[in-house]
């Protein structure tokens, strides 16, 4: 059992947890997740590890499904039956040049090891985070100490440029600033718009996908995605991936592999979707 250090909301319908673990929190490396189990009868969940120390790691989910529900109900004491890893390829955070980490939603939470990886070999780091509003923006306050340059994007324009990250991307490239790496992490459309804006001047651009994981360990296939025109599993060749080699559509048409029985998991728990 896994003790609850902390399970605070972040944001509307947006958790930060923070879980006693050791023995992941002593080999997980930036870019990496975890598989969550609440007891026996619960599935497995994959959550990225947004941030860790000698005995602890930190996970940021967005409450959407019966798991999520369930974990944010959790309290501080209780425990998590299972968290098992690190899974996946950590990033190959080298010293590059100039990295800009773009990151939107809930994958925002994501970017911060990987942006303190990245800075930590050497690179300039500059970080774009956007969401729908500035009430669903998160770890601002983390990344800004770890960047030498961030810009904030808003659907609504509450906070930042009204636009899109893609928007303040475009920006950055148009302005002459030479870009050596481009990450991205966030929903599967904002990732497929910046590996197409960064496709035709060649830029190295690196996807976490966040594809649908059941087992995290490559045996259920439900991960799988084109890359390159090859399959891959996310859990086990990823959750990296060369952006420009990913076929988004096929990603994005498979995202909704399980959505009528998580809805229907909700009905009968009483849970509105």
């Amino acid at each position: 059992m896994h003790k609850i250090l902390l399970n605070e909301k972040i944001a509307p319908q947006i958790f930060r947890m923070e879980v006693e673990a050791p023995v992941v929190a002593k080999k997980a490396r930036a870019g990496q997740f975890v598989m969550v189990r609440i007891d026996e009868q619960g599935e497995r969940v994959p959550l990225t590890i947004a941030d860790h120390d000698g005995r602890k790691i930190v996970m940021v989910y967005q409450v959407v499904g019966v798991t999520t529900h369930r974990l944010a109900e959790k309290k501080k004491g209780e425990g998590l039956l299972d968290v098992a890893g690190p899974l996946g390829h950590s990033t190959e955070a080298g010293r590059i040049g100039t990295v800009c980490c773009v990151g939107g939603g809930v994958g925002i939470a994501e970017l911060y090891p990987v942006a303190k990886a990245y800075k930590a070999a050497g690179n300039k780091v500059i970080v774009i985070v956007g969401a729908r509003t500035n009430e669903l923006m998160i770890f601002k306050k983390e990344l800004k100490g770890v960047c030498d340059e961030m810009f904030v994007a808003t659907d609504d324009g509450s906070d930042g440029k009204k636009g899109f990250v893609s928007d303040v991307l475009r920006g950055i490239l148009d302005s002459g600033e030479k870009i050596d790496l481009v990450y991205a992490v966030g929903p599967a459309i904002m990732m497929k718009v910046v590996a197409d804006l960064t496709r035709p001047s060649r830029i190295k651009t690196l996807a976490s996908l966040n594809t649908v994981l059941v087992d995290g360990t490559g045996m259920c296939g439900s991960c799988r995605v084109e890359v390159g025109g090859e399959t891959k599993f996310a859990c086990v060749d990823g959750p990296e991936f060369d952006a420009h080699k990913v076929n988004f559509s096929e990603m994005m048409a498979r995202q909704g592999l399980f959505v009528e029985q998580e809805k229907h998991a909700c009905r009968i728990r009483g849970i509105l979707q």
